[in-house]
């Protein structure tokens, strides 16, 4: 096998699927993340309902949710409270925009959350959505583009030198310990610069995980580099050990990545919250 990775055709495959295997990552742990939108496909008295419930609202004002309703007849309500909380339940009437009905969830501070479930009738049959829970949304300050853009770069790019290191520690490739600054040198600037700055923006905090906190977010990064240390530390005095530092830090970091994102991450404790930072009340819910 070592004899393949002298072949340049080889190595640029290897790092195609490398790259192609980053990809899949990072949709599958944003498909599976907290602020993923609930999508909707339902029927209420032989009409479609779609779209989607939205779980997270970045920037001013109070977040928008609408779903298209083929029926004109159809009426709906967004019961919702603050989370966690037992707090009694609010509502809020849906109001028909063209062929959509649409409801404000009202805006919150960063990090605050809300828990809510959209209830429509039409010809005397109800739906709730999502069906088993309530969707929860996360509201956040806006992060500048060129903040948030070098981020995601930054922590893709390392991710797939990972794969790629993977793959030659793996197959028997020499001098794999090659991958380790290469892969520090995306990681430190993407994870521990570049995202402390879009945690500052979005929730006015640079580091929420240990030993400050507990946010997944912050922690799992954390762990990764603890891993990317101690992998540079053993092939620089135990060379022989040298691809097995390397698988060692790449399912560190592969683990990470598998964890859906912001699962876990910053939340508002309403127990600090000012009494007038709070939301205002809706309509009750008998």
């Amino acid at each position: 096998m070592q004899e393949m990775f002298s072949k340049r055709w080889f190595r640029w495959l290897i790092g195609f699927l490398a790259v192609v295997a980053s990809v899949y990552m990072g949709r599958y742990q944003r498909q599976t993340g907290p602020t993923y939108p609930v999508p909707v496909s339902e029927e209420l008295a032989g009409s479609s309902i779609s779209g989607e419930l939205i779980r997270t609202h970045g920037g001013a004002g109070d977040a928008h949710v609408t779903l298209t309703v083929e029926s004109t007849t159809a009426a709906g309500e967004i019961v919702w409270r603050r989370y966690p909380t037992n707090d009694d339940w609010s509502r809020i009437p849906m109001q028909r925009e063209g062929g959509e009905l649409a409801a404000d969830l009202p805006h919150q501070i960063p990090a605050a959350k809300l828990e809510y479930s959209v209830r429509l009738t039409d010809g005397g049959q109800e739906l709730v959505l999502p069906h088993d829970e309530t969707a929860v949304i996360r509201f956040r300050d806006d992060v500048p583009a060129w903040v948030l853009i070098p981020h995601i770069i930054f922590m893709f790019v390392s991710l797939a030198i990972v794969f790629r290191a993977a793959f030659g520690a793996v197959l028997g490739e020499e001098n794999v310990k090659r991958f380790i600054p290469w892969s520090l040198a995306f990681l430190i600037p993407g994870g521990f610069i570049l995202g402390p700055l879009v945690q500052k923006f979005a929730f006015d905090a640079y580091w929420t995980g240990w030993p400050f906190g507990g946010d997944w977010t912050d922690n799992k990064t954390l762990a990764a580099l603890v891993a990317w240390v101690i992998a540079w530390v053993i092939c620089r005095y135990w060379p022989r050990f040298e691809r097995a530092a390397i698988l060692f830090a790449s399912i560190v970091m592969l683990g990470v990545y598998l964890i859906p994102h912001s699962i876990h991450g910053s939340e508002l404790d309403w127990s600090t919250v000012e009494q007038s930072e709070q939301p205002a009340a809706a309509q009750p819910v008998d």
